[in-house]
């Protein structure tokens, strides 16, 4: 009863978050732009479609953590690795607590892509404001939907065992790749808005920390290897930027997050990058 409680209070908390940052939305408009969601379509023509998926493609949101899991391969990296980390839990002290963790951390995702849908610019009067909500929301219930099918359908053509032996539900991670498409369409929004170059790197340096922690709960809580989890994040973002550029008609200009994963003897190294 308790653990229930503390859930519901965690998820009245994002839901006020999202609402505050709602309210704020009207001092974060950029004058003379196009108010966010206004050009959503589901007729975007075949060149937008081509152009967004090339785009997506080639960023290194999709093709990096890719990258990484085949570098997890080498010498059974990925699972010495799996194991390390169900053993030592070095983060979330626990396998059951690291696993409540990738819960709250993705809905947290959930928290803060609602948040950016509500703080973008939209129409000036209530009617049009509603309504480029509600096309700029459709297009990112589209994303989240097509990456959580996508998952299920590899899931099951894979069948890989989970860590944990519970189930062959194992490849890949579909917190990470919820986490990862809520982020980066999260990340998108907040093109339209109208903030400085220091928050923006800010935000989506805590966007991107969203979807890696949620990532990493997972493999400590024994639910996926590294790999499985590089998988889900790779699907998400390539949806996510794919869904964004051709649907909603925004490209993307702002600061990219980017890692890699080196094996080296007794480990690994993260490289985190930051560019604009």
């Amino acid at each position: 009863m308790i653990e229930c409680q503390s859930s519901l209070r965690e998820h009245a908390r994002g839901a006020a978050l999202a609402l505050m940052l709602g309210t704020l939305s009207a001092c974060a408009t950029a004058p003379g732009e196009r108010p966010w969601g206004a050009d959503a379509t589901v007729e975007p023509g075949w060149q937008r479609v081509g152009e967004a998926a090339t785009g997506a493609l080639k960023s290194p949101q999709f093709w990096g953590p890719l990258a990484a899991a085949a570098l997890f391969q080498i010498d059974n990296f990925d699972h010495r690795t799996s194991n390390w980390a169900r053993s030592h839990t070095p983060i979330f002290g626990s396998q059951e607590n690291a696993a409540r963790w990738s819960d709250r951390l993705r809905s947290a995702s959930a928290y803060a892509y609602v948040a950016t849908v509500l703080v973008t610019p939209s129409g000036d009067e209530p009617k049009e404001w509603l309504l480029d909500k509600l096309r700029g929301a459709a297009v990112g219930g589209a994303a989240i939907v097509v990456t959580d099918e996508e998952s299920a359908l590899l899931k099951s053509a894979t069948a890989r065992e989970r860590p944990n032996g519970q189930d062959t539900q194992s490849m890949p991670s579909s917190h990470a790749s919820r986490s990862a498409v809520l982020t980066e369409l999260a990340a998108r929004n907040l093109e339209s808005v109208n903030i400085g170059q220091t928050p923006r790197t800010m935000l989506d340096v805590g966007l991107a920390a969203l979807t890696y922690g949620t990532a990493w709960a997972r493999v400590e809580s024994g639910y996926h290897f590294p790999s499985d989890t590089l998988v889900g994040m790779s699907l998400g973002n390539l949806n996510g930027a794919f869904f964004n550029d051709a649907f909603l008609g925004i490209g993307r200009s702002s600061t990219k997050v980017s890692f890699a994963v080196t094996p080296v003897r007794g480990g690994a190294v993260l490289q985190f990058r930051v560019s604009p």
